[in-house]
Formats: structure tokens, C-alpha cells, sequence
């Protein structure tokens, strides 16, 4: 991906996967992502740093993401089926 990131961590959050402050470079993980498969983590992680080369969701973000992670859609779905069907999710 070419992108350098300066900080990550993990913590728990209530209504994110993940999160990305573009000037720190820093990434947090939310701690619920250690009970799913790793392909969703590696979404995560793929996902926020895409943000290092571009902040919006839009077309740019949508052609890095079909580039470093193909399947991403998929797990996207996947997390969202999950986070409804699990109820110590709060949204």
C-alpha cells in the first residue's frame, strides 16, 4: 500500500470498527474485531489505512480498496450481518 502508519492500537468502541486520524497517522481497532475471522480484521486495517491516501469514501477511496483488497465488499457485508444479529452491539 506505500502508506506509513505511526500508531495503531486497539480499544473498545461502541459504534466503529475502526478509526483513522489522517494527521498522526494513527489507527484504532476496535477490540470486538478480536472475535471475528481474520479477513474482517485485515478489511479493518486495509479500510483505515486507505484513509492515509484518501479521507473520503468516495470513487478514489472505492478504486484503492477494489486494488489492496478485492473481496472487501464481502467483508463488509459480512460485518454488517454480524453487528445485527449480535446483541452486545450498540449502535
Amino acid at each position: 500500500m506505500n502508506v506509513k502508519v505511526n500508531e495503531f492500537g486497539i480499544k473498545k468502541m461502541k459504534t466503529r470498527w475502526g478509526t483513522c486520524s489522517i494527521v498522526p497517522k494513527r489507527i484504532w481497532l476496535n477490540l470486538e474485531l478480536a472475535k471475528k475471522p481474520k479477513e474482517y480484521i485485515e478489511y479493518i486495517l486495509i479500510h483505515e489505512m486507505t484513509h492515509l491516501l484518501e479521507r473520503c469514501h468516495n470513487e478514489r477511496f472505492i478504486v484503492f480498496m477494489d486494488k489492496f483488497s478485492p473481496k472487501w465488499r464481502f467483508y463488509k457485508e459480512g460485518l454488517n450481518r454480524i453487528q445485527l444479529r449480535d446483541e452486545n452491539w450498540s449502535y
